[in-house]
């Protein structure tokens, strides 16, 4: 489906556009036929705009006046960062959403696609989780301030939907790893960090120490995998209600068979230490992707090992360059 309205040009502005996402997103545009004929794509870093600014964030779309957004940008960190900053998680992403959805509002944008994360669900609730239960209560402890924040779109969609009858909706992907993530130890989500600990493991001859005991569980999805479905919720998926973009839950693993896996594409051959004196966050964070497989039965989500021993590949062969 094209997005284009008549003979008005399509453009579509990604923010965070440096990020995981959105090279992955870039990527299915330019490598893999994404892109249609007559839609210009600009994908944003944050160098080219401060989004906390409301007088950057304006500049920026007045530059490039874009049709549609896709929102990936976000104040982010692992979960020790989280835990020692929540007010300033909650307080940088409240005014980024709403910096770039007021802004794409007063320019008249026809869609806008915001990113969520699967943190904002309630730290206590029944499982699976589904998109009905954003709102159910209290996210966990360890990054409220980021929870609260994302949620926040879903309560602005709502609004400029029923105020003027906006066209904006959200994803929410579960565990996002791939090429170009922060490999950051300190800072980087457990899938990318672990790969990191475990290359500088093999290159030392050191263990490579786990954080907590390695039970928790968790759905992990490919980048490339949830940059060809945010293209198809831009052109196709037409509800307010977020969707969520996942592998389903008969894919959930352990962070230690994650550990196992990632081992045995780096050919690590060397000793697992779990350091249970670190938390383990949430023991699960079981999601139900039964709504995606209700419009998409015909999705096919890269296989974890395969997408895993990728992810090395590129990690090792663009070591240099690469977030760490």
């Amino acid at each position: 489906m094209s997005l284009q309205n008549g003979s008005m040009p399509t453009r579509v502005l990604v923010t965070g556009g440096s990020g995981m996402i959105g090279k992955a997103i870039e990527h299915v545009v330019s490598e893999e036929g994404g892109k249609l004929e007559g839609e210009e794509w600009v994908f944003l870093s944050s160098k080219d705009a401060n989004l906390v600014s409301p007088e950057e964030t304006r500049a920026v779309f007045e530059k490039h006046r874009p049709t549609h957004v896709i929102h990936l940008a976000a104040k982010v960190g692992g979960l020790f960062l989280h835990m020692q900053e929540n007010l300033q998680f909650l307080r940088d992403n409240l005014r980024i959403n709403d910096n770039v959805l007021h802004t794409a509002h007063e320019m008249g944008v026809r869609k806008v696609v915001s990113c969520l994360s699967s943190c904002i669900f309630p730290d206590k609730t029944t499982y699976p989780i589904d998109e009905t239960m954003v709102h159910n209560g209290p996210p966990h402890d360890s990054n409220f301030g980021y929870s609260y924040a994302k949620r926040t779109i879903d309560v602005q969609n709502r609004a400029y939907s029923q105020q003027y009858g906006h066209c904006y909706t959200s994803v929410v992907p579960t565990n996002v790893f791939g090429p170009h993530d922060n490999f950051n130890i300190e800072k980087a989500h457990v899938m990318s960090a672990l790969i990191h600990k475990t290359y500088k493991a093999k290159e030392e001859g050191t263990p490579v120490t786990v954080c907590g005991t390695g039970n928790p569980r968790r759905l992990f999805t490919y980048s490339l995998d949830l940059g060809r479905l945010i293209l198809w919720v831009l052109r196709e998926y037409v509800e307010l209600e977020p969707i969520i973009l996942s592998v389903g839950e008969e894919d959930e693993v352990s962070l230690r068979d994650v550990q196992d896996m990632i081992s045995e594409a780096m050919d690590f051959k060397g000793e697992i230490l779990f350091d249970t004196s670190k938390s383990d966050g949430q023991l699960k964070k079981t999601i139900t992707n039964a709504k995606l497989k209700r419009y998409r039965p015909d999705f096919t989500f890269t296989p974890l090992k395969e997408a895993i021993k990728m992810t090395c590949d590129w990690f090792v062969e663009n070591y240099d360059t690469a977030r760490t």
